[in-house]
């Protein structure tokens, strides 16, 4: 066990904690903006599905019922525009940061293999080739940055956790050809697509970025932040089918399946649009006034055309800005916890409730 651990970073949050008793300690209470985790309710037409659910005595499956699959080859259609997606293109997935940490296990890859991650990145992404003793290296464009040689897996993330930065059509579409030409797996992280600002995000399986083909390439999504389902684990993955066949089955025999009753959960949310468009109005509104409050207050915003945080600096370090907003009771994330190239930012997260989010505007 001890072994696998040491293998790992230090759990980057675990180094907030002073700050955040410092927040904690501000006579207005603290405003935690450092995790995007959603605190607006549930949808009614979800903890409805869930319930009717609830008497689910069997075991699930792994490949989701005939409902589910619909439902998420269906929304991966409409929403990402991804032509002909059947069943063997979906597989649905314990959460996505399941999915992201295991990924290059359930691959097979391992030493000598190399995961290409942006430079700026959600740490899962190098945990993940770490569980595998896999080699990760960092990028700014992955076709000039990186050897394709011994590159096997190559994640995207657009919009990206944490800068907001989406990645253009084109742009897409030179990377998916450049890893298909050098038989390198694509996997596109696109949880926050739905929560584009000033960038309409794309999705890979776009028939104008992958040519209506999803060889080499999958996209990973989830109803965490579009529909305030982080509690519910509900995630899945579109894409190559041969792919997916081969985790579906290594899945099934690790017994990683989505309890019957979020699946249908899931059902319901991927078919109901009203609830994202509701969700994504609370979330303008809150980006608005912090975006605004945090511009008066001396900092510079950037990217940050999508997603759920701002990417924000004063040009200094980020463990000074933390240290000062604390001062203030708002807590927010370095940007080093994605990597060096965050160590004068913060990441400044939407997922506060209104009366939190205007006690953060007063005291900036």
């Amino acid at each position: 066990m001890s072994a696998v651990s040491d293998r790992l970073p230090v759990f980057p949050w675990d180094k907030l904690e002073p700050y955040k008793a410092t927040a904690a300690a501000h006579p207005g209470g603290i405003v935690d903006l450092s995790v995007g985790t959603p605190v607006d309710p549930v949808p009614d037409v979800v903890q409805k599905a869930l319930v009717a659910a609830a008497d689910s005595p069997g075991y699930p499956t792994v490949w989701g019922t005939p409902a589910l699959r619909d439902a998420i080859a269906g929304w991966a259609e409409r929403r990402l525009g991804a032509r002909g997606a059947g069943h063997r293109n979906v597989l649905p997935v314990v959460g996505s940061k399941e999915l992201v940490a295991w990924l290059p296990t359930q691959l097979g890859l391992g030493p000598g293999d190399l995961v290409g991650v942006p430079r700026l990145a959600y740490p899962t992404y190098e945990v993940g080739a770490r569980l595998a003793r896999a080699e990760h290296a960092v990028y700014d464009d992955p076709v000039t940055d990186l050897d394709p040689a011994a590159l096997k897996l190559l994640w995207l993330n657009s919009p990206s956790n944490p800068t907001g930065r989406v990645l253009a059509k084109d742009e897409l579409a030179r990377i998916v050809a450049w890893a298909r030409e050098h038989d390198v797996l694509v996997f596109s992280d696109e949880c926050y697509l739905e929560l584009g600002w000033e960038a309409e995000p794309v999705s890979v399986l776009d028939p104008e970025v992958c040519g209506g083909s999803y060889e080499g390439i999958v996209a990973v999504h989830s109803l965490s932040k579009r529909s305030n389902l982080a509690g519910y684990r509900a995630a899945f993955v579109v894409g190559d089918e041969a792919v997916l066949g081969d985790l579906l089955q290594i899945r099934k025999h690790g017994g990683m399946m989505t309890p019957a009753p979020v699946q249908a959960a899931t059902v319901a949310a991927l078919g109901d649009d009203t609830h994202v468009a509701e969700q994504r109005e609370r979330y303008a509104a809150r980006r608005a006034s912090l975006r605004e409050a945090l511009l008066r207050h001396g900092f510079r915003i950037e990217h940050s055309e999508a997603s759920l945080y701002l990417w924000a600096t004063r040009g200094e370090s980020c463990w000074s800005t933390v240290a000062h907003l604390a001062e203030l009771g708002i807590l927010v994330a370095p940007g080093d916890f994605y990597g060096e190239a965050g160590h004068e930012y913060v990441r400044v997260a939407l997922t506060a409730t209104d009366e939190r989010v205007a006690a953060a505007v007063q005291r900036l």
